[in-house]
């Protein structure tokens, strides 16, 4: 599959992401945030950093970029789409994905190694690791406690929307999410950084592997 990873002024791990799509067994494409053209890709990765440098909320510059016009309208005709960390917060910021980051609870940037369990294996990017399982991949954030009103809790939880879960809490997010997805399962959010454990020779393992993988077995919406 064609994976394209967009670049926005101030990120930091579009490199990353890009070698492990391609560990992953696809090919990547570099996307800029200025144009409007996804290149004919097959899914989309908005990688973690900071965007515009976080000056006013995680996200809320990108959304208006060029290509996230491109992305929303993709990712609303069922196109898989993955944001990681400042990714993350970038499809909050755009109504991809509901609920909200914020500073984390202890007020101080986090980087760590994160055990998560996988609370949903039914999305494209989750489709190659047991329901359940448990792995550990690379943390690191400032704002990345997840929040959301009760009721969307309530949804999120009751319609398989949690697709992974903390082992162990390090932020604050409510009901310990990690990462979520849409209703229809194509749109993943993800605060740890899979792109960062996909190989052994960084230390951090290869539990983040999966993410990338999953596409190859087609579990499209």
């Amino acid at each position: 599959m064609k994976v394209g990873v967009v670049t926005f002024p101030g990120s930091l791990d579009d490199v990353d992401a890009q070698r492990a799509v391609r560990i992953g067994g696809h090919e990547a494409v570099a996307l800029w945030h200025g144009d409007h053209d996804l290149r004919g890709v097959d899914a989309v990765v908005l990688p973690g950093g900071f965007s515009y440098g976080d000056y006013l909320r995680c996200g809320a510059i990108s959304r208006f970029s060029p290509v996230m016009t491109e992305v929303v309208a993709a990712a609303e005709r069922g196109m898989p789409v993955l944001g990681i960390c400042n990714g993350f917060q970038i499809l909050c910021e755009s109504h991809l994905l509901p609920g909200a980051l914020i500073r984390n609870t202890e007020q101080r940037f986090l980087c760590l190694d994160q055990p998560l369990r996988v609370e949903n294996n039914r999305t494209p990017w989750t489709s190659s690791y047991d329901e359940g399982a448990e792995i550990v991949v690379a943390l690191k954030n400032g704002e990345g406690s997840f929040v959301a009103d009760a009721e969307t809790l309530d949804r999120l939880e009751g319609e398989g929307q949690v697709v992974a879960r903390y082992l162990g809490n390090p932020n604050g997010s409510l009901r310990d999410i990690a990462g979520i997805c849409n209703e229809r399962g194509n749109v993943v959010g993800l605060m740890p950084h899979p792109e960062h454990s996909v190989e052994d020779l960084t230390g951090t393992g290869t539990d983040g592997l999966g993410f990338f993988t999953s596409l190859a077995a087609g579990v499209f919406a």
